[in-house]
């Protein structure tokens, strides 16, 4: 994003948005691989889908600073440094490209749209799986059987949903606002 393109309106898109995510990501279901089940990877693929690339990876980037300042808006209402460093924040970190290759498909053809989400997933699914490692000490195929294989249908579908629900949330939006 160009200096120029921050707006206040496009600040509080990014804010409104990080609001989303924070509230998805507080639902959870626990899993025994210490990385549960949330609606994050549907609102951050969301954010960068309706948003842009930009905007949208600025939005799980304060997400992340947030979080990282001890509000609670990470999974099961965690926060803190240590939650970065632990076994899930290779995700966080990974959203990043997700929400950035998801706004890189925002307003494209559905099909070039939802390659790109599912690229940034693989993206998400690498960090994630490094960040694991890093935290725990795990092989990486272990890493991966643990934290990724369990996880990428429910993300894939999530992503493609969010993609498809982005493109009409972005259109619908359109006559309101303006989107980079």
């Amino acid at each position: 994003m160009r200096k120029q393109d921050l707006t206040t309106q496009s600040m509080v898109q990014m804010a409104m948005f990080t609001a989303v995510l924070s509230i998805l990501s507080v639902l959870q279901i626990p899993m025994p691989s210490g990385v549960p089940l949330t609606l994050q990877t549907f609102a951050v693929a969301l954010c960068g889908s309706v948003l842009g690339a930009w905007a949208g990876a600025g939005s799980v980037a304060l997400y992340i600073a947030v979080g990282a300042a001890g509000i609670p808006v990470f999974a099961g209402m965690k926060a803190g440094i240590a939650v970065l460093v632990g076994p899930t924040g290779g995700f966080l970190f990974g959203f990043l490209f997700l929400a950035w290759l998801c706004g890189a498909g925002a307003g494209r053809n559905k099909i070039l749209a939802t390659g790109l989400g599912l690229a940034g997933l693989a993206c998400c699914h690498l960090a994630g799986v490094a960040g694991f490692i890093l935290a725990t000490g795990a092989g990486p195929l272990q890493a991966v059987v643990t934290v990724s294989l369990p996880y990428l249908i429910k993300d894939a579908l999530s992503v493609a949903a969010a993609v498809q629900a982005g493109a009409l949330l972005r259109k619908r939006l359109a006559s309101v606002y303006v989107f980079k």
